[in-house]
């Protein structure tokens, strides 16, 4: 028998959009997703200076990838975001709260501004960790 639990202490500041913590006991499948960035299925970049539409690619390339393991967004618990200097988060958040809809159970997330990415015109990378219920 699996069991995730979402960590949201009430002597802790209400997250919006995300959890502080999430654990999993059980039965499971876990998927280590790497770094992925909006290229789409012919190597070509998605929305050049547009953080907006290359959320929207990675968030595409992450559900290709879950699908392979008959996963979806929602069995996701952890992204690690990663923007270059002069994004607005906000941007790219908004393109996540589309995907994620009305599900009340929201990832552990951590957002960060690095000096670069692996091509100058990636705005955002994004990796993530999947658990699968077996």
């Amino acid at each position: 028998m699996k069991k995730i639990d979402y960590i949201n202490p009430e002597n802790m500041v209400n997250p919006r959009r995300y959890s502080h913590a999430i654990s999993v006991t059980g039965n499971h499948q876990t998927i280590y997703i790497g770094g992925q960035n909006a290229v789409d299925e012919n190597g070509a970049l998605v929305g050049k200076d547009s953080l907006k539409k290359q959320t929207e690619q990675v968030l595409t390339n992450i559900e290709k990838i879950l699908e392979e393991s008959d996963a979806k967004l929602e069995n996701v618990v952890k992204f690690n975001i990663y923007l270059v200097p002069g994004q607005n988060p906000q941007d790219g958040f908004q393109v996540f709260q589309e995907k994620w809809g009305n599900n009340p159970n929201y990832p552990a997330i951590t957002v960060l501004f690095v000096a670069g990415l692996g091509n100058p015109d990636w705005l955002v990378e994004i990796d993530a960790m999947a658990i699968i219920p077996e």
